[in-house]
């Protein structure tokens, strides 16, 4: 599965359009990670926790547009995005979505 930020996927034509294949995630926090976080933010430097927790979400995030793309019958998703929201605190929805298309 091609997946794209751009509009077009070079040398290839776009047959159809399926529609908007989306992925998403919420993650929550936990106690180890903000203990460690906190200690981070008295002394600085980067959360490193964090930074794990927000790649596997996005990760995961990829993962579940390629498979709702499959559904639909997708060569590639182009027009891809990713957008983050609080949920509640110390919870974040991680949103991926972009356009499925057919190739030829």
């Amino acid at each position: 599965m091609l997946i794209t930020t751009t509009d077009f996927i070079s040398g290839k034509e776009i047959r159809e359009v399926l529609g908007v294949a989306r992925g998403s995630t919420v993650r929550a926090r936990h106690l180890g990670r903000d203990i460690v976080a906190v200690i981070k933010n008295i002394v600085g430097g980067e959360i490193s926790e964090y930074t794990k927790l927000q790649a596997q979400s996005r990760e995961q995030a990829l993962e579940r547009l390629e498979e709702d793309a499959t559904r639909m019958g997708a060569d590639a998703v182009i027009g891809v995005r990713m957008t983050t929201s609080v949920i509640a605190q110390g919870a974040a929805e991680i949103l991926v979505y972009g356009t499925a298309v057919k190739l030829s």
